[in-house]
């Protein structure tokens, strides 16, 4: 998405002016150290390859105009707009890694900003002009794409994402896990994309496999929404152990295996219509892994089972015996 910054308004604007005075900016290289140390290279005007000077950007000093640094050499790649002030290392710049192969200066401007955009290629389609920022070009503009743009007057950055954010899968630190992991937290406070390389796993939204539960199976997960999630918190997760057996479990009506009682051993996509109006308040299970949701057709909040004795529903992570639907775990070889 984009914004414009008129003046010194906002430092994370799609178009910055840039002061009348001289313009700096510092990058230094020490490594794997940060903080302004080792080897620094300074910088006046645009300069289209910077990996002449260091392989790496640790941290930056912006001591005057503002600036966009690139990922890549001729001004390609992943974009950062630098107003004037210090970023100790690339979490400050809002970077996805510690690479500035190019940067270019805003040549100074103070004039208005006025743009427009369009929802095909060569100006075509439907168009709308702006003048000012805006959060949610979609809201705004009706259109996902926008495939061609006419900038007559300013500099503008698009964002990705609303609210001027940008990319954000798979990017930044990462944790890799090969068996069960009881606190996630110690690595990061929240988790924003998922790769699944082999075999199918359980994450959990709180520790200790507690909170809400989601199947992962192989594959890649740019954000929480792609693994069916109510927030970007991971804070646990759980390995389903190959399995190609049968699959086998009861369901009841009461707590402690009482009530009326139904075998399973397929999927089950409306519990209400088979059993007792959904309503399972323990279960057994024999053979398999299974996945209980809260709603039909497996939607909803997903309830993790593995083979054994579940008195009450609160030992499968439920507040509520009612359930939806039912499905077996069956990407485990």
């Amino acid at each position: 998405m984009y914004t414009s910054v008129k003046g010194y308004k906002r430092s994370t604007g799609t178009s910055m002016a840039v002061r009348q005075n001289g313009a700096d900016i510092l990058l230094w290289n020490h490594g794997k150290g940060r903080n302004y140390q080792g080897r620094s290279y300074e910088c006046s005007s645009d300069c289209y390859d910077t990996y002449r000077h260091f392989n790496c950007c640790n941290s930056l000093r912006v001591m005057g105009g503002h600036w966009v640094g690139y990922e890549k050499p001729n001004y390609m790649g992943y974009q950062y707009v630098l107003g004037p002030g210090e970023y100790p290392d690339f979490h400050h710049w809002m970077g996805f890694n510690n690479c500035i192969r190019s940067c270019q200066m805003f040549p100074p401007y103070r004039g208005a900003y006025r743009m427009r955009i369009y929802n095909r290629p060569e100006m075509h389609g439907h168009m709308m002009e702006f003048t000012d920022d805006c959060p949610n070009v979609f809201d705004r503009f009706g259109h996902h794409g926008i495939y061609s743009s006419n900038c007559m007057e300013g500099f503008w950055v698009f964002y990705e994402h609303p609210n001027y954010r940008g990319h954000k899968s798979f990017q930044g630190r990462h944790y890799e896990c090969s068996g069960d992991c009881a606190d996630m937290q110690t690595h990061f406070s929240r988790c924003n994309s998922i790769r699944v390389d082999s075999g199918s796993w359980v994450a959990y939204e709180k520790p200790n496999f507690s909170g809400y539960q989601y199947m992962l199976s192989k594959g890649e997960y740019p954000d929480f929404k792609h693994w069916a999630g109510f927030n970007d918190c991971i804070r646990s997760c759980r390995m389903v152990p190959s399995y190609t057996g049968n699959y086998r479990m009861k369901i009841f009506e009461r707590t402690d295996f009482g009530g009326q009682t139904m075998e399973l051993n397929e999927d089950c996509p409306d519990l209400r219509q088979r059993f007792n109006n959904g309503d399972i308040s323990s279960a057994n299970v024999m053979e398999g892994y299974w996945m209980l949701h809260e709603h039909p057709n497996y939607t909803g909040r997903q309830f993790f089972l593995r083979p054994g004795e579940y008195r009450r529903h609160v030992e499968w992570g439920s507040s509520s015996p009612t359930m939806g639907s039912l499905r077996r775990v069956t990407d485990l070889k």
